[in-house]
């Protein structure tokens, strides 16, 4: 009767008791036989460890010890930290290895070594840059912390798992496993997480959007749909505006961003824009000095930057003239005052020159025999 074949977990614990066997052997006889050369190459792994320590040590004293990631020098700082010595160590030993005669059992492991130890410090870095990079762009909104400190731990969840699947998967690889199976069910995992989750995170995504590009921010005045109201907080699904009228209005980040937002915050400067009638029977020479009497107005008034003013219309009932002038502060109060500082300059001023406001009306005027055309307030006047 034939022997059973041995099963798999047995043939991999032999192997693997054989390399290390292989590894054990080859490198204490090259030690014993060779132990110049292996004493040297020690000594030129300790001294390369040393001065790249030290250089990592010298780059992060140059750059500083803060964290922050607005400059550059913190940017860069931030990524030199996750440099493990653990990394310097093998990646010296494993510089060392090309220069000298070892043992192909001891290359072949120091290979390995390096391998898992350079994926791993891969995803460190590349995980550091990503989250350095995201909190350099989200620090200038510096008023919704606690909105960035939501966002970054999800923020920093994703980018872990994204990171270190990679790693795996490309350790994995690099040792000789298949791994084209794992790639395969981990990208219909993701795109069945994807559907069920769909809703959660395409708010999550417009959260993340509102944190970055930042169209308003916490104490922000903005009007969408026809609501108004001050922005209170931004979540990571929704976010809560106080309508002037005094409720809160609660409204999905995805929701939010698909309509037209105004921030009445990044107003720099108003524009206003104002029309007024006055009656046909103002004199020519009256109505060509009312616009410069109108400059005159506006510049006078606080805060105000005349544009022009213009005879521009014939209205059913009245002469037209158009006034736009600009309210250089961006305050609603400020802008108020100042119209209300012109609307009473003219008034004042219009009640000097002797010009009338019009205002809708009919006027119904008779005829004599001979078809001549009779006021009748001249009539009126010869009455009385």
């Amino acid at each position: 009767m034939a022997d059973p074949q041995p099963t798999k977990p047995v043939v991999a614990a032999k192997e693997l008791g054989s390399n290390i066997e292989n590894i054990t052997v080859g490198t204490y006889e090259w030690v014993t036989q060779d132990s110049r050369e292996a004493l040297i190459a020690v000594g030129v792994a300790v001294a390369l460890y040393l001065v790249l320590y030290g250089l990592r040590w010298g780059v992060c004293r140059l750059l500083g010890t803060a964290n922050e990631v607005t400059s550059w020098r913190g940017f860069f700082a931030r990524i030199v930290r996750r440099t493990r010595s653990f990394f310097i160590a093998i990646a010296s030993v494993f510089l060392v290895s090309r220069l000298v005669e070892a043992p192909g059992a001891l290359l072949a492991f120091i290979n390995f070594v390096f391998t898992i130890a350079f994926a791993v410090q891969g995803a460190l870095w590349l995980r550091e840059i990503i989250l350095a990079l995201i909190e350099r762009r989200a620090v200038p909104n510096g008023d919704d912390h606690s909105t960035l400190a939501s966002a970054m731990g999800i923020i920093t969840i994703l980018v872990n798992v994204v990171v270190w699947v990679l790693a795996v998967i490309l350790v994995l690889d690099n040792i000789g496993i298949n791994v084209t199976a794992l790639v395969a069910g981990l990208g219909v995992g993701g795109i069945a997480i994807g559907l069920a989750a769909q809703g959660i995170f395409s708010d999550l995504f417009a959260a993340l959007a509102i944190l970055f590009d930042r169209p308003f921010r916490v104490g922000d005045v903005i009007s969408y749909g026809g609501n108004t109201g001050t922005v209170e907080a931004i979540g990571l699904k929704t976010t809560r505006i106080r309508a002037l009228s005094g409720e809160q209005l609660v409204m999905a980040n995805t929701k939010l961003l698909e309509q037209q937002v105004s921030n009445m915050r990044r107003i720099v400067e108003r524009r206003i824009v104002m029309q007024i009638g006055i009656i046909y029977q103002t004199p020519p020479n009256v109505i060509e000095a009312i616009p410069n009497a109108i400059a005159a107005i506006v510049s006078g008034a606080p805060n105000c930057r005349f544009d022009r003013a213009h005879v521009f219309n014939f209205g059913a009932s009245s002469i037209d003239i158009e006034i736009v002038f600009h309210i250089e502060v961006p305050e609603y109060d400020a802008m108020m005052n100042a119209r209300q500082a012109v609307v009473l300059g003219i008034l004042r001023r219009f009640a000097e020159m002797g010009v009338e406001f019009a205002y809708p009306t009919q006027t119904s005027f008779t005829a004599a025999p001979d078809g001549t055309m009779i006021d009748p307030r001249e009539r009126m006047l010869q009455n009385d």
